[in-house]
C-alpha cells in the first residue's frame, strides 16, 4: 500500500483556496490507485477557534470535496475538518473517504489542545476509531493526541498496523513532533504517517516535517519545511514478520493501561 502525505501551507480561513491547492497538488503528484492519502488537521481553514465561520454547514462543502477527490483519484483520503456537535461546540475531526467517494470513518480529536484554548471551543472525542484499508488496520489521530501514548496503545490492541497523525504542530516544538512520531512507531511496531502543515497563520509558524516512519522507527520520507508531497510503499508482510521476530506487543499489560 502506498502512503502519501500532502504538506500544505494553509490559507487562513479560506476554504476555496485550500480546496484548490489540494486538488492542484494531487494533479501534479497523482497517487497510486487505492493509496492512503492524508491532509493536515483542519486543512481547509487552519487551526482556527472561529468555529461558526469555519465549521461545516448544511452544504458540507469540505466533506463533499474529500468524497469527490477520492472518487476522482480512486484513493482513500484522510482529511481534517471542523463540525458542530450536538452541544453547539465544535468538533475537530478526521473524515476518511473511500475510492467510491463515500465516507467510511469519522474520528473526533480525543485531546483538544488546552494551552491554545481549543478546549474552550471544541468538544473532546471519546473513542478510538480504526478502519480497514487495503487489508491493513489504520487508526487516525490528531495533533495533540500524539503526546498521549495510551491512545496509540489502545488502538494497537485493536490490531492497528498504520497510524495517521494529522496536525498543525508549531515550529518551536518541531523536535517533539519528530521524536514522538518515531516513538509511537517504535513502541507499537507500526507504520506512522504524520502530516503537518507548513507556513504561517496569524498566530504561529509551522515547520512542516511531515514524515513516514516504519515499524522500526526509521524515517522513510521527510517533507522538509515547504509545501510538498511525500510517498512511500509500505509492506504489511515485512511488518508482520518483524512483529513475530520481536513479539514485544505480546507483553503489553492491559491492567496497567490508564482507565
Amino acid at each position: 500500500m502506498q502512503l502519501v502525505g500532502l504538506q500544505l501551507d494553509i490559507a487562513w480561513e479560506n476554504r476555496e483556496r485550500n480546496h484548490a491547492r489540494v486538488r492542484e497538488m494531487l494533479e501534479k503528484h497523482p497517487p497510486h490507485r487505492d493509496a492512503l492519502v492524508a491532509l493536515p488537521e483542519m486543512f481547509a481553514s487552519g487551526f482556527s477557534m472561529n468555529v461558526e465561520k469555519i465549521a461545516e454547514d448544511a452544504t458540507r462543502a469540505t466533506e463533499r470535496f474529500l468524497c469527490d477527490l477520492s472518487r476522482q483519484f480512486r484513493i482513500y483520503l484522510v482529511g481534517g475538518l471542523a463540525t458542530i456537535g450536538p452541544d453547539g461546540r465544535g468538533r475537530n475531526e478526521t473524515v476518511v473517504t473511500s475510492p467510491a467517494g463515500e465516507v467510511i470513518s469519522r474520528y473526533c480529536k480525543l485531546h483538544p489542545y488546552s494551552p491554545g484554548k481549543e478546549k474552550q471551543h471544541y468538544t473532546a472525542g471519546d473513542e478510538i476509531v480504526t478502519f480497514e484499508c487495503n487489508g491493513m488496520i489504520v487508526a487516525p489521530l490528531i495533533c495533540y493526541d500524539l503526546r498521549f501514548p495510551e491512545a496509540f496503545r489502545r488502538a494497537t490492541r485493536r490490531g492497528t498496523q498504520v497510524f495517521v497523525v494529522i496536525a498543525n504542530w508549531p515550529s518551536p516544538r518541531v523536535e517533539h513532533w519528530v521524536t514522538l512520531l518515531r516513538a509511537r512507531a517504535i513502541e507499537n511496531q507500526a507504520y506512522v504517517l504524520g502530516v503537518n502543515r507548513c507556513g504561517n497563520d496569524p498566530y504561529l509558524s509551522y515547520p512542516g516535517r511531515s514524515l513516514i516512519v516504519d515499524y522500526r522507527g526509521n524515517v522513510l520520507a521527510d517533507a522538509g519545511d515547504r509545501e510538498g508531497v511525500i510517498a512511500h510503499q509500505i509492506d504489511a508482510a515485512a511488518q508482520a514478520a518483524y512483529r513475530k521476530e520481536l513479539p514485544f506487543l505480546d507483553d503489553m499489560r492491559d491492567d496497567l493501561m490508564p482507565r
